[in-house]
């Protein structure tokens, strides 16, 4: 089974994370999506081995998506609801995932930037995923 298949559910959610704060913020880039990955790789790996986080995000931009899609990786992990408010508690029910599954997602989803911000430019990869989330 392709890595793809197995995570779509996961990749799927770390993405609508992202999507959602580009419809808030249409002028963020593809650069502002790497920096938060990469800030979020970097937290989750410090956390497995014991050592405080090196990246955080500085614009305001790279904030609300850091905290966007830390809210759906924290949910994936089974840590936390993902709508506290909700009264559907079933609905937001799933298995969770280790943090080395959920590095090999935000890696995923990274490599997956490069690749469309390579080929088509600043907003190359958000232009892209924002048409199927």
């Amino acid at each position: 089974m392709r890595f793809e298949d197995k995570y779509l559910d996961v990749l799927q959610n770390i993405e609508f994370g992202i999507v959602m704060t580009y419809r808030e913020y249409p002028e963020m880039t593809d650069y502002d999506v790497m920096r938060v990955l990469e800030a979020l790789i970097d937290s989750y790996a410090a956390e497995k081995i014991g050592r405080e986080p090196r990246k955080q995000p500085t614009s305001e931009v790279e904030r609300v998506m850091f905290e966007n899609v830390r809210r759906m990786c924290e949910w994936r992990l089974g840590r936390k609801e993902l709508d506290e408010d909700s009264q559907a508690e079933e609905e937001q029910k799933v298995n969770p995932i280790t943090v080395d599954e959920l590095l090999l997602c935000l890696k995923k989803i990274l490599k997956s930037v490069n690749m469309w911000n390579e080929e088509f430019g600043a907003q190359g990869y958000l232009k892209f995923v924002s048409q199927y989330v």
